[in-house]
This record gives structure tokens, C-alpha cells and sequence, in this order.
């Protein structure tokens, strides 16, 4: 009887119950410290000198997300009363522990640098060198969570002055136009709508993004209203690897939508990512803008539909396939990349159609997606290749509960915008480097399997 031996399963779970020593050197080592190390240290001799251990102090950070300690001062406590976790943490005996007040200023340096974007690109540039992103689909969706200062007292809105009743006059038009094109260039790049962002740069597109906390608003699974105070973590997932691609933190108020297009143009200009066909999103990104974007991108986008105020199509079903005479929707059969062309084939109802043999319906029917990106996708809506890909949205999504349940997301202890960002990107930061640990280890168990 012949033997098979099964591919070892080993994730986040299993490397979390490893001994402290080997899982913080696993986690560690998949991150570029020397890099963060040079951002925070002193870029001159003069002045006075650096007594602290950065470098440890950094460490002793990113482990207290690695073991769930909620606040400062009991990481400082857990390093006072645990020398085996100081040492853990890179700490000499002979160190003095820091202070809350050394942290909050080391946070602060962060806050002040972009070097845990940096640290994060590099662990995915990481991954994908070594083989663990290899996928073909994106999933883009957004989590809320509450800021920990209390939302400030809702102010009330003057009644506006009744308006003018009757059409306005060709002058009063022309007036009105031109004071809401001065206003709509006036405004802020997030204020303005999602299709101005296609011309935006990159780099526009990140430094204007909006980290204040606000109130922000979304209906649950009853359709009822939810409210919270705080931000948003908009997340661009590796529907198969699971990897943080790409990440967006916000205020809680910004439109889910407005921050697609940043995310797809950090995977477009940033990762190498051959094999990448599809973004998944939900009907929250159903915007015109979105789909011109990824169709520049040259890949198929799969979102839900939100129908708005619009009519039904004639000649055409819910999915808006075309229809025969009888209205039995054409089935969809395939896609020619080449011409950018669905086709579609002859409902199956035709066989005991009296109309079969009457020359007026029509066997094959050929819609190009470019005709309307919105409506068309390859595969076309309705189909069960496009169910198949939009199911793998569900990534985003059980991403987003490791990073509620287990790397602290919910738990903000900072005051300002600035500085949850810095907590923000240490939790994606963290879990893909455990991430990366992980698959590191299943790959090591692999090759000793197979040899």
C-alpha cells in the first residue's frame, strides 16, 4: 500500500505556541530593523547622547502586539519583572528599562518617518521573491475601529435659507456653475469625487489622506444603521496568500470607495505581480472611476452591483445579459482577451422554441466590455466563474478578524490621528511578518518531508 505523505499545515496559530525565543526570532527576523533603526537613531554627534537601547526598544514594541500586552506601562512592568523576555527582547542585563515617556518619543519618530511603509513593502517584496505570492486575485474592503478619546458633542446645523423657487435664469445658471467649479477645485483632493483621483499621482494620493478621527457610518448585516467614532484600516489582500498587499489608514468618515484607487496603484506601481487578474470588492466600490482603474491596469474587476435609481435594461436580464424574444437570458460561454469581447450563446430554452426555425433569433451574441466597464466583466456578472471569483472576497474579510482578535487593532491607546496611524501600520506590519514567519517554517517542514 502506498504511502502519502499529507503538506504540513503550519500558520499563525501554530507559530504563536512556539517557545518565546524561536517565534519573536522568526517574527523578527522577517523585518528590515536596520532600516527603522537608522530612521530613529541621532543623524549627528552633537548634542547630547543616546543612553537607550533603540534597537531593543523597537523590538520590546512589536513583541507586545506579538503577545497581546495592551498598554505601555505593562510592557515596561512584563521587562522589570521577566529577564528571560528582556533578553527575549534584545535588552542587556546591565540596560535600564525605558520609560513611558522614552516610548511615547520613540512613537513619535516613527509618526514622523515613513519607515514602517518602508519595512512593510520589503516584507512583501520578501514573500513574493520567496515564492508565497503567487496569486491571481485581490480582495479590497475596509474595518472600522473606535479612537480612544470620546467623540466630541455633535454640533447642530444652521437651517439653511429657504431657496428661490422656479427655474433660474440663463445668468443665475452661468453664475451658479461657475461658483461650484471655483468650489469643487478649491476642495481637498478626498473631498472632491472618486474620478478625480485617476490623474492624481501616487504620492498626492497618500499625503492627502485625511487621519483626524470622525464620526463614520455603516449598516450592518440587519440593514441598520451603525455609528462610531474613530478610523478606518482600508485593506488590499492576497485572496490565496492572504498578505496585506497593500494597506490605507483614514478617518472613520472617509467613503470606502475613495480609497480603492490608492490602493490599486500602490500593487500597479510597487509589486510585481504577474499573475495578478482580478480585484474583488463589494458593492460599497461600485463606482465608474474603480473599474477605469483597474481596466488600466489591464485586469478584470469583480464587484457586486449597486443599483442606483436606474432602470431596467431592455433586452437585457438582471446581469445584463441580452435576451430573446421570450426574454430567457443568453448564456455566457466565454472571453476573447484579444478583442475584449464576451460572448454569449443561445438561451437553452431555444431547442423547444416554436421561433427556433424562424430565423429571427439570434445564436451568438458579442458584447465588448469597454462598451460599458461598469456592466461587462470577464467573466461576465451572473455566471458561475464570476460567483466562483467574487466568493474569494472573503479573504479580506477573515484578514480583517486576525487583526481585530489577535493583533490588537481595536485596542488604540494614542490621542491623535498621527499617531494611531503608527499603531495601525505595526499591526499589518506584524501580521505579515508572522505571516511570513509562518509560511517560512511550513516550507522548511515541507522540504524535510519530501527529502
Amino acid at each position: 500500500m502506498t504511502i502519502i505523505r499529507q503538506t504540513s499545515l503550519f500558520g499563525i496559530q501554530e507559530l504563536y505556541e512556539m517557545e518565546p525565543t524561536q517565534k519573536y526570532e522568526a517574527i523578527i527576523s522577517a523585518i528590515d530593523l536596520d532600516a527603522i533603526y537608522h530612521e530613529i537613531t541621532k543623524k549627528s554627534r552633537l548634542g547630547a547622547p543616546e543612553e537607550l537601547n533603540y534597537a531593543a526598544m523597537v523590538i520590546s514594541i512589536f513583541i507586545r502586539y506579538v503577545e497581546r500586552i495592551p498598554t505601555m506601562k505593562d510592557l515596561i512592568k512584563r521587562l522589570n519583572d521577566d529577564i528571560a523576555f528582556k533578553l527575549n527582547c534584545g535588552f542587556l542585563v546591565s540596560d535600564s528599562i525605558p520609560s513611558e515617556a522614552s516610548y511615547s518619543r520613540l512613537l513619535a519618530k516613527l509618526s514622523e518617518s515613513n519607515a514602517l511603509e518602508k519595512a512593510q513593502e520589503k516584507v512583501i517584496l520578501q514573500a513574493i521573491a520567496e515564492g508565497f505570492i503567487v496569486d491571481d486575485t485581490v480582495a479590497i474592503d475596509a474595518t472600522h475601529f473606535e479612537a480612544r478619546d470620546q467623540a466630541p458633542p455633535k454640533q447642530e446645523k444652521s437651517k439653511p435659507e429657504p431657496k428661490k423657487r422656479g427655474r433660474k435664469s440663463k445668468e443665475e445658471r452661468d453664475q451658479w456653475l461657475k461658483e461650484q467649479a471655483e468650489k469643487e477645485a478649491n476642495m481637498a483632493l478626498y473631498d472632491k469625487r472618486i474620478v478625480a483621483q485617476l490623474d492624481a499621482s501616487l504620492t498626492e494620493l497618500l499625503d492627502e489622506v485625511p487621519w483626524d478621527p470622525q464620526w463614520g457610518v455603516k449598516k450592518n448585516s440587519e440593514g441598520k444603521n451603525e455609528s462610531w467614532f474613530g478610523y478606518k484600516g482600508h485593506l488590499a489582500v492576497g485572496a490565496s496568500s492572504q498578505y496585506i498587499l497593500q494597506s490605507l489608514f483614514s478617518s472613520g468618515n472617509l467613503n470606502d470607495g475613495k480609497a480603492a484607487i490608492p490602493l490599486l496603484k500602490g500593487i500597479d506601481g510597487h509589486l510585481p505581480l504577474p499573475n495578478l487578474r482580478y480585484q474583488t470588492m463589494d458593492a460599497g466600490y461600485d463606482f465608474e472611476p474603480i473599474y477605469k482603474q483597474v481596466y488600466q491596469m489591464g485586469q478584470q474587476s469583480i464587484i457586486a452591483y449597486n443599483k442606483r435609481n436606474e432602470s431596467e435594461p431592455i433586452g437585457f436580464d438582471k446581469h445584463f445579459a441580452p435576451t430573446c424574444f421570450r426574454e430567457h437570458s443568453y448564456r455566457y460561454d466565454s472571453y476573447d482577451a484579444r478583442y475584449e469581447t464576451l460572448k454569449y450563446t443561445s438561451p437553452k430554452e431555444c431547442k423547444d422554441c416554436p421561433l427556433a426555425n424562424e430565423g429571427i433569433c439570434q445564436k451568438v451574441f458579442k458584447m465588448k466590455i469597454t462598451k460599458d466597464l461598469r456592466r461587462y466583466t470577464a467573466p461576465a456578472r451572473g455566471s458561475k466563474a464570476w460567483n466562483d471569483i467574487y466568493k474569494r472576497r472573503s479573504a479580506v474579510e477573515r484578514v480583517n478578524a486576525y487583526l481585530k482578535e489577535f493583533f490588537q487593532l481595536n485596542n488604540v491607546r494614542h490621542r491623535t490621528g498621527k499617531r494611531a496611524k503608527v499603531h495601525f501600520d505595526i499591526v499589518t506590519l506584524m501580521y505579515n511578518a508572522s505571516k511570513l514567519a509562518a509560511d517560512r517554517i511550513n516550507a522548511k517542514l515541507n522540504q524535510q518531508q519530501a527529502a
